[in-house]
C-alpha cells in the first residue's frame, strides 16, 4: 500500500507554495524537515530577487544610471540570462522591463487608466530588453537607461520552484509536487505505484499527467488587463482563454506562458517545434 502524500506550504513572494511528497522511503519527520529547507530556499530567493526589497540584486539594478554596472549573485544571473534567453526566443514577446507598463495602464486596485501619448513615450525609454546587458565572464549587469524596472514575476516563482526542487533532491527526494500559487506546477519523479503525478488545470477542464516536468498558466485575473504587450506598449486585449507552457524546467515554463498571451497561434507553434520538449495548452474559460 503506498503511503500518503505529506502536503506542506508556506507563503512568499505574493502567494502560496506548497510541497507534496510522496515517497516510500520518506517519512513524515523527514518530509517536513525536506519540506521546510526548500521553502528556506523559496524565502531566500524572494530577499534576492524581488525588486521590492531593497537589498536585493533586482532592486539595486532598478538604482542604476545608463551606462552604470553591477556584480550580480547566481540567482539574479540566472534569472536575467533566461530572461534575455526568452525575449531572443519570443521575438521581444516576453520582456522583464515591462513594469512602467503596468503602473501606466493598471492602478493599484485594478482600474484601467487612460495614458497620455507623451507619458507613454517617456516610459518606453525605459523599456526592453535590448537595453540591458550581461558580461557571463565578469557576472555583471550593465543598464543602458537610468533607473530601469526589472520585474522577475513572470519567471520568479518557476526559478524558486526549480531551486527547491534542487534541495528536495539533495535530501533524498525525488518524488514530489511543487506547486507556486496554481500559477506552476513542477512534478519532479512519480508517486509510488504510479506513472505519473495526475493534475487538473483550469478548475477540472484538463487532465494532465506530470513528470519530471513543469506546467505554468497565464490567464487574465481582473476585469481589466494586467498582461502588458511589450511588442505594442500596451495592455493585452481581454480573452476568455488561459494558456498553458510545459517545459523541462518551471522558470521556463513560468516565462513561455506569460509570452503565449502575446503571441500569435503559428508563432507559438513554430516556437515549440524549434525548442524541443516544450508544448503549449489553450482552454477557453466560460
Amino acid at each position: 500500500m503506498s503511503p500518503a502524500p505529506f502536503r506542506y506550504s508556506r507563503h512568499a513572494m505574493a502567494t502560496t507554495f506548497e510541497i507534496i511528497l510522496s515517497q516510500d522511503d520518506v517519512d513524515e519527520a523527514y518530509a517536513a524537515q525536506s519540506a521546510n529547507a526548500a521553502f528556506e530556499e523559496i524565502a531566500r530567493l524572494e530577499d534576492e530577487l524581488s525588486r521590492y526589497r531593497a537589498g536585493s540584486d533586482i532592486y539595486r539594478i532598478g538604482q542604476l544610471e545608463a551606462g552604470e554596472s553591477l556584480r550580480l549573485g547566481m540567482a539574479a544571473w540566472d534569472c536575467l540570462s533566461l530572461a534575455k534567453a526568452v525575449h531572443a526566443e519570443t521575438k521581444g514577446a516576453f520582456d522583464i522591463t515591462i513594469g512602467p507598463l503596468m503602473e501606466l495602464f493598471v492602478t493599484h486596485t485594478g482600474e484601467p487608466r487612460h495614458v497620455n501619448a507623451s507619458v507613454l513615450e517617456e516610459a518606453r525609454q525605459i523599456i526592453g530588453s535590448h537595453r540591458f546587458e550581461l558580461d557571463e565572464a565578469e557576472m555583471t549587469v550593465t543598464v543602458h537607461a537610468s533607473r530601469m524596472i526589472f520585474d522577475l514575476g513572470a519567471l520568479g516563482k518557476g526559478y524558486a520552484l526549480d531551486q527547491a526542487a534542487d534541495v528536495l533532491a539533495m535530501h533524498g527526494v525525488h518524488n514530489a509536487v511543487l506547486n507556486a500559487g496554481d500559477s506552476t506546477v513542477l512534478a519532479i519523479g512519480k508517486p509510488p505505484d504510479k506513472e505519473a503525478w495526475n493534475l487538473t488545470l483550469s478548475h477540472g477542464k484538463r487532465q494532465l499527467q506530470l513528470r519530471d516536468r513543469a506546467v505554468s498558466g497565464s490567464a487574465f485575473a481582473w476585469q481589466v488587463s494586467h498582461i502588458m504587450n511589450p511588442l505594442l506598449f500596451q495592455p493585452v486585449p481581454i480573452q476568455k482563454r488561459r494558456t498553458y507552457a510545459l517545459a523541462p524546467t518551471a522558470a521556463l515554463s513560468d516565462a513561455l506562458s506569460t509570452a503565449f498571451m502575446v503571441m500569435e497561434t503559428h508563432e507559438i507553434s513554430s516556437l515549440c517545434e524549434r525548442l524541443g520538449q516544450v508544448e503549449a495548452l489553450e482552454i477557453i474559460e466560460e
